[in-house]
């Protein structure tokens, strides 16, 4: 990476771990996918239950594949029943999640479908882990759900196949289509309970 772009993502995301201290949230920052699976694995004890909201920046820093050699109770919902692996997941030690958008000053935008991750990220597990690479990170609450109804919902409609008008025109259209997985929109700008909500900064693009 270019150094210049380098020390800017850095300083950006100090500002960002600085707004997330405001908000009683705790930021991370990761020079690397390495170093990012190392404070994810810091943060999550040993015999941990531990679920996931469909997280592809986990993935991405390798986080699941250390779960599964690991010493951890990692419930893998693809191999749940939909009802069995929400209510697993409420229950939770740890929820692992990325953000479709994230502000500059620290606040979180996600959107979902079934709604299982935007409910889990809300309340339920004991702590949320998030995994957010620094192409996520927008100037402000408009762009931030901008990016996440015309970047990262449209792609996951590629990901999934869904038949949605985004899925064609590769924008969104706002659209009450049965199939649109834009049901639900949750902005996380303060977490109530000090200790709860981790966000790991990365500085690579991860996700969509």
């Amino acid at each position: 990476m270019n150094e210049n772009l380098k020390k800017r993502n850095e300083v950006l995301a100090d500002t960002v771990i600085k707004g997330l201290k405001s908000r009683n949230m705790t930021g991370y920052y990761a020079k690397d996918k390495e170093e990012a699976l190392k404070i994810a694995l810091e943060l999550i004890p040993e015999n941990s239950k531990i679920a996931m909201g469909g997280c592809m920046s986990a993935h991405e820093i390798g986080l699941i594949c250390a779960l599964e050699q690991g010493n951890y109770n990692y419930m893998d919902r693809a191999k749940m029943e939909p009802r069995e692996a929400l209510l697993a997941a409420y229950d939770a030690d740890i929820f692992l999640s990325s953000a479709n958008a994230m502000t500059d000053d620290g606040v979180l935008v996600n959107i979902d479908g079934n709604s299982n991750r935007v409910s889990c990220i809300a309340q339920g597990p004991k702590k949320v882990v998030f995994i957010v690479g620094i192409n996520k990170i927008c100037s402000d609450i408009d762009s931030a759900m901008k990016r996440a109804r015309n970047v990262a919902a449209t792609a996951n409609t590629q990901r999934f196949d869904i038949k949605t008008p985004c899925k064609i025109t590769g924008k969104c259209s706002d659209c009450k289509s049965p199939d649109t997985i834009c049901c639900q929109f949750l902005v996380t700008r303060y977490s109530r309970h000090e200790g709860r909500i981790h966000v790991i900064l990365v500085n690579d693009n991860l996700g969509f």
